[in-house]
């Protein structure tokens, strides 16, 4: 995209963020990447090399093999608190700043948007989170850090200190229901707002997709900005193709002059 038309675009956005209410920001593993976490699904990514049949939450209970695997696969998707947030982010905290944002709703589950600045109350993580592991027969919690460490330390599989059962991630697993609530207040929030933002995720990924289907269906205005194609393209009032960072960097310069002006 030449950089003229990325700018008149960012301009437009601008202007339906000034224009909106209640702007929804819903985003994907297209913003997790511009701050260095591996794709899944993308060419080269993650299942690339491993068969997400084998990663279900029941072969992840019933089989040692499959658990060695999930944490095999967290030990290289690099997930730590080094991790940092990228301008994508920054920006979309900066919206909470000017009081133009309603929540977040995001499939990822990095809390890379609460590190930028995006309060724990306005975000809602449809995938669970990395912050923490449970143990699957006591309950008790461990953050996932203290886990890390046995992890870097050669151990293969960790168990629970307490009673040596099953510790789990707070993500989500395939074949696992979402997180009890979280969808259901986050498909509220869309569904009330005036504007919804889609930055970096293809909308493929069901019942997470559904989410903004429901918004423009109750009157919601559409901004998607992502590097492929999605299936709700020709409902967006702008469509972008870019990378979020630079996108959202740029929207939010415009909201700023805007606001100045």
């Amino acid at each position: 995209m030449e950089k003229q038309g990325l700018d008149t675009l960012a301009d437009r956005i601008a202007g339906l963020i000034l224009e909106a209410k209640r702007v929804v920001v819903f985003t994907g593993a297209g913003v997790s990447t511009e701050s260095g976490l591996p794709d899944f699904r993308s060419p080269g990514g993650i299942w690339d090399r491993f068969n997400p049949a084998d990663f279900t939450y029941q072969k992840f209970i019933q089989d040692p093999k499959t658990r060695k695997l999930w944490w095999q696969l967290f030990r290289e998707r690099g997930l730590s608190t080094e991790i940092k947030p990228n301008p994508a982010h920054y920006a979309i905290a900066e919206l909470e700043q000017l009081g133009k944002l309603d929540s977040v709703i995001t499939q990822n589950i990095d809390n890379l948007h609460q590190k930028a600045g995006v309060p724990d109350e306005k975000v809602f993580e449809l995938h669970g989170d990395i912050k923490w592991t449970v143990c699957l027969n006591c309950g008790q919690r461990y953050p996932f850090e203290q886990v890390k460490i046995k992890l870097d330390e050669g151990e293969e599989v960790p168990t629970c200190e307490v009673c040596g059962g099953i510790l789990k991630p707070t993500i989500i697993f395939f074949g696992e229901p979402l997180p009890e609530g979280v969808f259901e207040i986050a498909t509220s929030h869309a569904c009330h707002a005036d504007l919804l933002i889609i930055v970096g995720s293809t909308l493929v990924i069901y019942p997470a997709a559904d989410i903004p289907v429901q918004a423009v269906n109750s009157g919601a205005k559409l901004v998607i900005i992502n590097l492929s194609p999605t299936p709700l393209d020709h409902k967006a009032s702008v469509l972008v193709r870019a990378k979020a960072g630079e996108t959202m960097s740029k929207v939010i310069e415009r909201v700023r002059e805007k606001l100045s002006s």
